[in-house]
């Protein structure tokens, strides 16, 4: 069972929590025991990958701090098994078409601009993606049954250094910069040279979601990610799973990806803080200094995921109505440029994988192996769920 308390509607109805992740051209969304990730295919058919999710929260995994550790890690794969699926899913539809024509076509249902093969960078933000478009919350791992893949090792290592180049070394490299020109001439120490840092790595990670957003298949990932949101009030507010109810929804979500990003970076001013006297004095210089700080960091990393968790919990359950919402706000100034309004194929999309992971849930089988179904399209699966 999920250790994420049910949410309650407005009308009063404790329903079991569901959290989602944007997909290329799909969406994932999972339930504490069911997972489907939807992906719209180039003629517009829907297929749906489901499988049952054990029951893998009890126990210390379910403590404070420690579950929100456990949260990063499980979303990180299973979000990243859900992204190989779509890409998987968008291969082949590419090749398939190139077989036939010669050329790579166009997803049926995609806008003007959508995605074509993406490019390398595009590929290697697809883990931060995932961390942007999905909730550090609760997350059950997903074991694929896959063979182990060398290639795709070496990619996730080449992609997690290039967040921890992006994320850390770059914010701290700001600081020193900063502190330099300025003639501040902060010690990495001090608690002065922590706040330059999480402004900088404010900066770094608004700019980089800035400059990402403009790769047309960033910008189609990010349009999903509001069909995330949208889909998921529709649900909490126990309304009927349709296009029609899902468009007017906010497409911003207390307990989005993005949020909690922002909040990481205002966290690690605070704990850095603390860290920085504890740095032991070795004579290394400036950059020696540096480079030591930046290694101490590492470690701390899933402290300060932990911290975060708790908070963003706490907030997303306290401050979603009434005055306090304005302390949601910074995440959601953030997430206007991680969310895209949808058009109604992605609404559909979204409500796809809902619907899915609903029936699944209720229907309570723990032992189903993984399945792929395909539909026609929206209007199909609804009938055959009906």
């Amino acid at each position: 069972m999920s250790n994420q308390p049910p949410v309650l509607g407005p009308d009063g109805v404790a329903r079991p929590y569901i959290g989602g992740q944007a997909l290329i051209e799909g969406v994932m969304m999972r339930s504490p025991h069911s997972f489907v990730a939807a992906v719209r295919r180039q003629d517009g058919s829907l297929v749906l990958r489901e499988k049952s999710m054990p029951d893998l929260r009890r126990g210390v995994r379910a403590w404070p701090l420690v579950r929100g550790v456990m949260g990063l890690v499980e979303a990180l794969k299973l979000g990243s098994e859900a992204l190989r699926f779509s890409a998987d899913v968008y291969e082949r539809d590419m090749e398939a078409s190139e077989a036939r024509t010669g050329a790579p076509e166009q997803p049926a249902e995609a806008v003007k601009g959508s995605v074509k093969k993406p490019s390398v960078l595009a590929a290697l933000s697809l883990p931060v993606i995932a961390l942007l478009t999905t909730e550090p919350a609760d997350l059950q791992a997903l074991d694929s049954g896959d063979k182990p893949d060398p290639k795709r090792k070496l990619f996730t290592v080449l992609a997690v250094l290039f967040a921890i180049g992006l994320f850390i070394a770059l914010p701290q490299a700001f600081a020193w910069g900063t502190s330099s020109l300025l003639g501040l001439d902060l010690d990495v120490r001090e608690p002065r040279f922590q706040v330059l840092t999480g402004l900088g790595k404010l900066i770094i990670v608004i700019g980089y979601m800035l400059a990402i957003r403009r790769m047309p298949e960033i910008y189609r990932v990010f349009q999903y990610h509001g069909a995330e949101h949208k889909s998921i009030y529709v649900y909490e507010a126990g309304e009927e799973l349709s296009v029609a109810n899902a468009r007017l929804k906010t497409r911003l979500h207390p307990r989005c990806g993005t949020t909690f990003l922002v909040m990481v970076a205002l966290v690690s001013i605070v704990v850095f803080s603390a860290l920085g006297p504890l740095m032991p004095q070795l004579g290394l210089g400036r950059l020696g200094d540096n480079l030591l700080f930046l290694l101490m960091k590492l470690p701390f990393l899933p402290v300060i995921a932990a911290i975060t968790f708790e908070i963003q919990r706490l907030l997303a359950r306290r401050c979603s109505t009434g005055p306090l919402r304005a302390l949601l706000w910074p995440g959601f100034l953030v997430q206007k440029i991680t969310t895209i309004e949808p058009d109604d194929s992605q609404l559909e999309t979204a409500l796809a994988a809902l619907r899915g992971t609903l029936d699944n849930e209720a229907n309570g089988d723990r032992q189903a192996p993984v399945v792929e179904r395909s539909f026609e399209g929206y209007d199909a699966l609804v009938n055959a769920r009906s």
